[in-house]
């Protein structure tokens, strides 16, 4: 609506603290044209709110002993916080079901599609089976990893009280999956978004690693 009538926020990006207060100020001739731009804000205002409630739902609900432990270790990564660790652990819910990392990679579909003729295997774009929705959550967690490796005072709150086996499993995903991201995008000159969905990939076998193979390990100690 602002674009059609020439309103452009241009001193900085868009949804901001700048960016809101300008649009706090922003006023049209027609009470009609004005009504309507009032109506927007409302109805983004009360979608924030239910999110804010939504979220605030989730963090108590993670607090619980059903999730606690594997939110908690699972938000050691970069890239996931309490949202989007409910959103694995719920949706997946028992790792157990997959024996390999390669097993839960093709059950989220992200594993190439192959067509084979005669003697020949060719590999496509992946299969996109599964759980659609913890595909989409992953695919955007992997674009994080574009970024240099580092800890900051975010993660690091995150981080603490966590076992140190799983903060070094994540540790060590952060300096891969750069590394993966950038040989994928500079050396081989793919595309952004087919090297976030490799790292994506590759990302399952780590968190596969944190909620399989960490639990069994503490298993055997215990014995």
């Amino acid at each position: 609506m602002l674009l059609r009538r020439g309103f452009i926020y241009r001193a900085g990006r868009n949804w901001t603290k700048g960016h809101r207060e300008w649009i706090g100020r922003v006023r049209f001739e027609r009470l009609a044209d004005q009504a309507v731009f009032n109506d927007y804000r409302l109805a983004i205002e009360q979608l924030e709110e239910r999110t804010r409630g939504l979220e605030e739902r989730l963090a108590e609900a993670a607090e619980s002993d059903a999730y606690r432990e594997r939110v908690g270790w699972l938000r050691c990564f970069r890239g996931i916080d309490t949202v989007t660790a409910m959103t694995i652990v719920a949706e997946l819910h028992d790792f157990a079901r997959f024996r390999s990392p390669r097993q839960l990679m093709a059950y989220l579909g992200l594993v190439p599609s192959e067509h084979s003729s005669g003697q020949s295997t060719r590999r496509g774009s992946i299969t996109k089976s599964g759980n659609r929705h913890v595909r989409r959550i992953l695919v955007q967690t992997a674009w994080h990893y574009r970024h240099r490796p580092a800890v900051g005072a975010i993660l690091r709150r995150r981080r603490r009280g966590q076992p140190t086996e799983i903060i070094s499993l994540a540790d060590r995903a952060q300096q891969r999956l750069n590394r993966r991201y950038n040989r994928l995008l500079l050396a081989r000159g793919k595309p952004s978004q087919k090297a976030v969905v490799a790292v994506a990939r590759e990302l399952v076998g780590f968190l596969w690693a944190a909620l399989y193979l960490y639990p069994r390990l503490q298993e055997t100690q215990a014995l």
